[in-house]
């Protein structure tokens, strides 16, 4: 089993967003930094534009602009609390191909390799908060792993964000805007 990366990119919002810090409650703070898994198959269904990369990534920039916190970076502020920083980096997207189907990944547990892996070693200012790869299998089938950091965005943010990107895609405008305001917490 061998999946090849045809591309991968940084997909920034469409449009200019806010430059602004988010706060972090002290909740946050005491999780540890790591990107949230989750990997979601499709079988295909015949479409000629069927889960097409140009789409996706438009789709996906599109969503940014609401979701922009999505596309930031964290960073230490000057007494050393991690913060949100809103500077529109973007998002990683990657495009792969697998050269085994689909249900090779379904029925074991290597969904790992579906996932960009995230490096950790060069400080909290490096890496993107979200990782994003689109598999496509040689059956017709195509997998979305998501990794999305948790300090950005619970499950339920998360899921609200992949959910908004796939109406998107779908042309059906995003209906509930996030909520950002992260003073609440």
């Amino acid at each position: 089993m061998t999946i090849i990366v045809k591309e991968s990119i940084m997909v920034q919002p469409a449009e200019a967003t806010p430059r602004k810090v988010l706060w972090m409650s002290n909740m946050d703070l005491l999780a540890r930094n790591y990107h949230s898994p989750s990997v979601y198959f499709y079988n295909p269904n015949g479409a000629s534009n069927f889960f097409h990369s140009n789409i996706l990534k438009e789709a996906l920039s599109k969503t940014l602009v609401l979701f922009y916190p999505m596309a930031a970076r964290l960073r230490h502020d000057d007494d050393h609390r991690v913060e949100i920083y809103c500077d529109g980096q973007g998002v990683l997207f990657v495009e792969a191909h697998a050269t085994v189907a689909m249900d090779h990944f379904t029925h074991n547990l290597h969904h790992r390799n579906l996932i960009p892996a995230v490096d950790y070693s060069a400080g909290i200012e490096t890496y993107p908060l979200v990782v994003l790869q689109v598999t496509y299998f040689k059956c017709g089938g195509v997998s979305i792993g998501v990794g999305i950091e948790h300090h950005v965005a619970d499950g339920e943010s998360g899921l609200h964000f992949i959910n908004s990107w796939s109406n998107v895609a779908r042309g059906i405008p995003i209906s509930v805007p996030p909520f950002i305001d992260r003073n609440l917490l």
